[in-house]
Order: C-alpha cells, then sequence, then structure tokens
C-alpha cells in the first residue's frame, strides 16, 4: 500500500472551499487536461454518504472508466471517496479542511495500491500520481490565489 499527501492553503473561508470541493463537477476544473476527465453519472450530483459516480478518463493513451463511491460525508470538514471500479487495486482518498489563519488549509491524504506491485509503482504510477496533484496544487492557486504560509506541494 502506497500513500500521498499534500496540504495547500487556499485564502478562502472553509465554507467556500467546502462548497467547491462538494460540487464534483468541479473536479474536471483541477483535473489535467491530460486524463480527459468526464463525468458520467448525471448531473446536477447531490454529494452524500453512499453516492456513486462514475468517471472517464485516459492514462497514458489508454481509455478507463472509474466509479468512486462516497464513503464519509463530513461537511465542512471531510470526505472520503474510494474506487469502486477503475485502474487501482485500493484507491481511498481522504479530503479534509480546516479553518486556518490565512483561509483554509486543504489536506488531500491518499491511500493506494496498483497492480504489477512495485515495479510499477515506481516507474509509471508514483510519478502520474505526483504529477497530477501539482497540476491540481497549481489549478487552485490559479482559482483561488495563494496562501504563502504553510502551503507544500508534493
Amino acid at each position: 500500500m502506497y500513500e500521498l499527501k499534500t496540504e495547500q492553503v487556499i485564502p478562502r473561508p472553509l465554507d467556500e472551499v467546502f462548497a467547491f470541493f462538494a460540487d464534483a463537477s468541479n473536479l474536471s476544473r483541477i483535473t489535467p487536461p491530460w486524463l480527459d476527465f468526464r463525468i458520467v453519472s448525471g448531473t446536477p450530483i447531490r454529494m452524500e454518504e453512499g453516492l456513486l459516480i462514475d468517471y472517464r478518463l485516459k492514462v497514458h493513451g489508454i481509455p478507463l472508466r472509474w466509479q468512486s463511491e462516497i464513503t464519509t460525508w463530513d461537511p465542512p470538514r471531510r470526505f472520503v471517496d474510494e474506487q469502486r471500479k477503475g485502474p487501482y487495486k485500493v484507491w481511498h482518498h481522504t479530503h479534509r479542511f480546516e479553518a486556518a489563519e490565512n483561509g483554509t488549509r486543504v489536506i488531500d491524504e491518499v491511500r493506494y495500491d496498483v497492480p504489477g506491485g512495485p515495479l510499477i509503482h515506481r516507474l509509471i504510477v508514483k510519478r502520474d500520481i505526483a504529477k497530477i496533484f501539482r497540476y491540481r496544487f497549481q489549478a487552485l492557486e490559479e482559482l483561488f490565489g495563494s496562501a504563502e504560509s504553510g502551503t507544500k506541494s508534493v
């Protein structure tokens, strides 16, 4: 099992930042264009525990389907999505939100496992995930601005 953790302070109030992440349609705004990410579930999507969301994307040009389930829904503090169908053996993504002195701290904690084991992880997946979360970090800065202190990327 592998882990990734990122933190970013967004210079906006907690309720506003959580509302952005609670709107599933915003996911495409913070996902790299090279993934050709699309939500195929009907919209609008009302986020709640037990919700299943279906996506299509491309990884290295290979079309994939992904289904995630919202397994924890605790506004405005956190939510968890877990892959039910998709490219990973395990994908468990905790999104946490905390009020910070200069805005809202967004904390992403991902536990995942990949087919192909450590070699595939080291050669491909680890680098891809880091690149995706770096893109997300930059996209959020472009959308909301930057709160300089307390911010770090992958």
